[in-house]
């Protein structure tokens, strides 16, 4: 009798334990869902729709980009995004893939536009861009905390006709 209700309690106490897991599991879930959904809608009105001041309620005050050279604070963060919008006309942002997990979250991105503006203090050269990359993204308090993006800066520069193939 003893062996059967020992057998019960620890059977008892693996299914609170499982059920604690899948618990933390689907919450994990579903924040990594609602920071994805929050995250493409930045992009698209940022990029898309070139409304960077949507940037100053999505990132913290601290915020990160890793780069060279890193940049800190939201205002700056914001400046360096400027750049896309103010150096490309028809610019189009695409989220290709992107995987959450809590608060880590990475996308697959696509970037086209034509290269009108200054960009980064690069006079237009008039010449279309594709690229491609990736974006590591840490969130806090349902903002944007760091990021770091991967892109072909060498195919990049090419497209731009800056750097000769």
């Amino acid at each position: 009798m003893k062996a059967r209700l020992f057998g019960c309690q620890l059977l008892l106490a693996l299914s609170l334990l499982s059920a604690a897991c899948q618990s933390e599991s689907d919450t994990r879930a579903a924040l990594g869902k609602a920071n994805i959904d929050y995250y493409a809608r930045v992009w698209d009105v940022a990029i898309n729709q070139g409304n960077t001041a949507i940037l100053d309620s999505a990132y913290m005050d601290d915020a990160v980009l890793h780069t060279v050279p890193e940049i800190t604070g939201k205002a700056n963060v914001k400046a360096y995004y400027q750049n896309f919008v103010d150096g490309f006309s028809n610019r189009t942002f695409v989220v290709k893939e992107s995987f959450g997990d809590g608060d880590r979250l990475v996308k697959y991105w696509q970037f086209k536009g034509t290269h009108t503006g200054t960009f980064f203090g690069i006079p237009a050269t008039g010449k279309d861009v594709d690229v491609i990359g990736a974006t590591l993204v840490t969130m806090r308090d349902g903002k944007i905390a760091e990021e770091q993006d991967f892109m072909d800066n060498l195919e990049f520069m090419r497209q731009l006709g800056i750097i000769p193939r």
